[in-house]
């Protein structure tokens, strides 16, 4: 909405600044945090009255968790979704279609997130939708996502996967890239949503790797820095910035109120959309592999699981004490806050090595 006020430049050189990605993505953070807290404590107040006992905690997690957990809310992910869309439809260019792309996965896989939820609260169990069924919409969605971007690229871009540190080097996929992108999307959407067990765990590291994926949709969209940095120019993918940037804001204010010990959880509501948002966004500016060293922490989460339950069918022994993995780090006497602190150190460290992908060419 705002980025229109650029037309008015003509009568006041005041309005040219709306044409300004950075500022704009600047702007997009702060209404996404204000939104946060204004609505913050009402969104929680009304979730609390609405599930009674909060979220159910699974029986076979920690124990101290049944203690020190119960009745916390859940689907804090609204606040997250809220604060965003909003922001983004006050600060984006709502003519460009990457950000309508990015934003549909956002919001399908939120509300496919919002009913796992529901049906928790409601059932008072752990179950949710059934796993098929969330992995059925999830692939159908992020299919019609990746093919919406490849109808958007140019020769060569299309249906290619660009390599870090190698110079202008694509593997050519063809249409075989409509799965291989989806795969990106659904993997990163559910590693997050593997991430999301301890205060605070999951939405920093979401926060950190958008702050890194806003510097790089940047320079990707910006056929200047894309040439001197060597990086494959994709016109109108530096418009997801600005939608990045709401989404380090709304994350900031959801940190907020869900610092430990947590007012309320994010739930898949939070966690699957939240996934989605970067899976979709590293698809639209072709730095899928790049993800996953920025995401790195998502991936060790995701394998740990894997690991797991390929151990446990095959041998009956268990690899961890618990999975996904920072259960494991509980189990062995690990406290909360050292858990989430050192992988937020360890996202810190995942992302400046994404980040050296840019020059390292």
């Amino acid at each position: 909405m705002f980025y229109f006020l650029a037309n008015l430049a003509d009568a006041s050189p005041f309005f040219n600044v709306f044409r300004y990605l950075t500022f704009r993505t600047g702007g997009a953070v702060l209404t996404a945090l204000v939104i946060s807290f204004v609505i913050g404590p009402s969104l929680i107040r009304w979730l609390k009255l609405r599930q009674g006992k909060g979220q159910p905690i699974r029986a076979e997690g920690p124990k101290r968790h049944i203690i020190e957990k119960q009745g916390t809310p859940t689907m804090g992910g609204l606040l997250i979704l809220i604060s965003l869309l909003a922001s983004t439809l006050l600060w984006a260019d709502l003519t460009n279609p990457y950000v309508w792309i990015v934003m549909l996965v956002t919001l399908s896989f939120g509300l496919l997130g919002f009913i796992d939820d529901y049906l928790k609260v409601a059932k008072r169990t752990s179950d949710g939708v059934a796993g098929r069924m969330k992995l059925v919409f999830q692939f159908l969605v992020a299919g019609a996502a990746v093919f919406a971007v490849m109808a958007l690229e140019t020769a060569p871009l299309s249906g290619a996967v660009a390599m870090p540190f190698f110079k202008g080097t694509l593997i050519h996929f063809g249409w075989f890239y409509l799965a291989f992108g989806a795969v990106v999307i659904v993997g990163a959407s559910n590693a997050v949503n593997l991430t999301d067990g301890l205060d605070g765990l999951a939405i920093v590291p979401v926060m950190i790797a958008a702050a890194t994926f806003v510097l790089i949709a940047y320079l990707v969209g910006n056929i200047r820095f894309a040439d001197y940095l060597q990086l494959h120019y994709i016109p109108g993918t530096g418009e997801l910035a600005v939608l990045l940037g709401a989404l380090m804001g709304a994350g900031l204010g959801f940190l907020w109120f869900n610092a430990p010990p947590a007012m309320v959880f994010m739930g898949d509501t939070g966690s699957l959309s939240l996934g989605g948002t970067l899976g979709a966004t590293a698809v639209a500016i072709k730095h899928e592999i790049v993800l996953a060293v920025v995401g790195g922490l998502f991936v060790m989460e995701a394998v740990s699981v894997i690991v797991q339950v390929i151990s446990f069918k095959t041998t009956g022994k268990r690899v961890f004490r618990m999975a996904p993995i920072h259960h494991h780090f509980e189990q062995i006497g690990w406290s909360e806050p050292t858990i989430v602190i050192r992988f937020w150190i360890i996202s810190v460290i995942l992302a400046l090595i994404g980040l050296s992908t840019l020059k390292l060419r």
